[in-house]
């Protein structure tokens, strides 16, 4: 109260947000925060009465909470959800401590709000509409301040709040910084929820997914906007408002090619868009580049084959997955098998960096591998860790940029036991100790938040490691790798990345080609076939299907060859692969084959003067404009009339001052 009413400065409660909730309860609900008081708990007919009105995501959020529960199990944990008035719809756990959380209030059918608990997890987050830790003496009642809660809203397709994910416990210690692993997982969890909420209550509708990396497509981190039969967008979650920067007010009711390169008719695949494709469309604000499938969970009128229930059991664990680091035994861009021999080929640019590799395979100098996303960093650091003294050891890999960033700390260094919600009993080796003796990769090494590049430096500096929670040091014997597609130093120049960490990551930087660079590219393509055919030989490929193949510039390198080609090998009768067999990218995509990939067909003519290359121009021009017509805007379609990519083709509308507005050549 001294706090809240200025008396005494040394009171504050620390963040705004607790003191804001503490005016909240002595201002406007007029709470004693001294008063001791029973919990307000609803009666067994009301209660079934509200969880009878939140059936639908009671039955989606009780998923993931036994999902979530299998991770905090003997933690001291209970999970929580309550409604938007703070009443406890559902719990999970520890029967041993249900004793506990029963004296402390935390039973379903309790009232939670502020208005009548105070400030605490579920009822500040349900006022906040954001995710909150309520730490012990955080708490507005004296009775609660043995509490830790920590929470995160889930909202419905309109961004209103329904509901609020809680993990509170009894018995927690340590401080309020120690609890911002536990609000990590429990958001992560909510943004889950919300996620197949979202795609549950569209079922029936045709949803687009999209992410600017292709592999995060149709997983927890896309977004996902519902069109109509008209290509008109009718609803957005959160994180497609993210990744647009547009409020949900400047997206709804607007055509879907008014917002992306893109119409509905090119994007749905044959079939009533039962088939799903990967499809590379810009935004037509900013150009910016982004990977997208679309089609409809169920048809119009028709219920999902497999019921509402699995669908969401099916979103839950596929999104869940994609959270995880990937396994040390598996490979990211190739096959793991393969050697740094069978990696280079005949490419002079690979052989240079295998023959460099090989020198430093023993050395204590460390590696960074730089090309771009799909090129096969990962499989070069597992080669060169296989040709090595510690190829008997872990090749731990760890991909910076796909760990959430609250979560990739304890990824890294570890923790120990009780160290936050989701802890094991017997705590958890961080990757750098599992990789102690053998190889650690850490890829995408410039997506790591600056925090954790300074304990990096520390870790390879000293060669030892605390995990979270603990304070002894474990010595370990580093041998590190590090990848990136992005330009390190470019990184550094605006701050987001270390200095003296680059250095210290730095003993030599090799360049990776893409694919469409390699002088082998023929080969590789006649390797990788093999490889997902089960052996070589298996399988014929007609003249040309390998040309298309061949010539097309893949722009997502090894890892979309691979997954073409093991899709193309699926859909092929017999084992005979036909150019019918490859997906419609490739077949449209296929530039000529002298023709250089970077470089249109224009750039690359022989010297000619300047009114001959200004009637070339306005004739390749006249040439665009009556395909744009003929095709009435489908750009797919153009590029493939006109053999060109439809990266080409949009350099060439630009080049040419030729817009597309809802179909109709300006």
């Amino acid at each position: 109260m001294r706090a809240v009413t200025g008396a005494d400065s040394s009171a504050a409660a620390g963040p705004p947000l607790i003191d804001t909730s503490w005016r909240r309860c002595l201002e406007d609900y007029k709470l004693d925060p001294a008063g001791p008081r029973a919990p307000t708990v609803l009666d067994q007919r009301r209660l079934k009465d509200l969880q009878a009105q939140d059936d639908e995501l009671v039955e989606i959020a009780r998923a993931e909470m036994d999902s979530l529960y299998e991770q905090i199990s003997g933690s001291g944990y209970a999970l929580l959800l309550a409604n938007t008035e703070g009443v406890i719809l559902c719990e999970r756990a520890d029967p041993a401590l249900q004793g506990m959380f029963g004296r402390a209030g935390l039973i379903v059918g309790a009232d939670w709000s502020e208005r009548c608990e105070g400030t605490n997890g579920i009822g500040t987050c349900a006022a906040e509409s954001r995710p909150v830790t309520i730490h012990q003496n955080d708490h507005f009642r004296a009775q609660h301040v043995a509490l830790t809660c920590s929470a995160a809203p889930i909202h419905d397709p309109a961004g209103r709040l329904i509901a609020v994910l809680d993990a509170s416990s009894v018995v927690a210690a340590g401080t309020r910084e120690a609890q911002k692993h536990t609000v990590a997982l429990v958001n992560t969890s909510a943004r889950l929820i919300e996620k197949c909420y979202f795609l549950r209550r569209h079922e029936r509708q045709t949803v687009l997914r999209f992410h600017y990396r292709p592999e995060f497509v149709d997983l927890l981190h896309d977004g996902a906007l519902v069109v109509n039969e008209r290509g008109v967008i009718c609803a957005a979650d959160g994180t497609s408002l993210k990744l647009l920067g547009l409020h949900r007010e400047e997206l709804l009711g607007r055509s879907l090619c008014d917002v992306f390169d893109a119409r509905l008719d090119e994007l749905m695949a044959p079939g009533g868009g039962t088939r799903r494709a990967i499809w590379e469309i810009r935004d037509n604000r900013d150009g910016r580049r982004y990977f997208a499938s679309l089609a409809a969970t169920s048809l119009p009128g028709t219920r999902s084959s497999s019921g509402a229930g699995n669908a969401s059991t099916r979103i839950v664990e596929s999104t869940r997955i994609a959270a995880r680091a990937r396994p040390a035994a598996v490979g990211g861009e190739f096959p793991a098998a393969l050697g740094l021999q069978e990696l280079a080929g005949d490419d002079p640019q690979m052989l240079s960096c295998a023959h460099r590799a090989r020198r430093l395979v023993d050395r204590d100098i460390p590696i960074i591998l730089h090309g771009p996303t799909g090129s096969g960093k990962e499989a070069f650091a597992k080669a060169l860790h296989q040709e090595s003294r510690r190829a008997a050891q872990p090749f731990v890999a760890v991909n910076c940029a796909s760990i959430p960033e609250s979560l990739i700390e304890s990824e890294l260094f570890g923790y120990v036991a009780g160290a936050f919600t989701g802890a094991r009993r017997e705590g958890m080796k961080g990757r750098i100790v599992q990789s102690s003796g053998g190889t650690l990769f850490l890829d995408e090494i410039g997506d790591m938040p600056l925090a954790l590049q300074t304990r990096l430096l520390r870790v390879l500096e000293e060669r030892e490691v605390i995990p979270l929670g603990g304070d002894r040091a474990v010595r370990v014997d580093l041998r590190v790798m590090s990848a990136s597609h992005r330009d390190l130093s470019d990184l550094i120049a605006r701050g987001s990345f270390r200095e003296d960490l680059y250095y210290r990551l730095n003993g030599i930087t090799l360049e990776l080609p893409p694919l469409a660079a390699r002088a082998d590219k023929a080969d590789v393509v006649r390797a990788c076939l093999d490889r997902e055919a089960g052996g070589p030989g298996r399988i014929t490929v007609d003249e040309d299907a390998m040309r298309h193949l061949v010539d097309y510039a893949w722009p997502g390198n090894l890892r979309q060859l691979r997954n073409v080609l093991r899709a193309a090998i699926a859909i092929a009768e017999g084992a005979r692969l036909r150019l019918a067999d490859l997906p419609d990218e490739v077949i449209a995509g296929t530039r000529s084959t002298n023709a250089d990939p970077g470089r249109d067909n224009l750039a690359s003519m022989p010297a000619a003067t300047p009114a001959a290359v200004e009637s070339l121009r306005a004739a390749e021009r006249d040439v665009m404009l009556a395909a744009i017509r003929r095709h009435e805007g489908n750009l797919s379609k153009v590029a493939a009339q006109l053999g060109i990519s439809r990266n080409t083709l949009y350099r060439k509308l630009k080049r040419h001052g030729i817009g597309l507005r809802r179909g109709y050549v300006d």
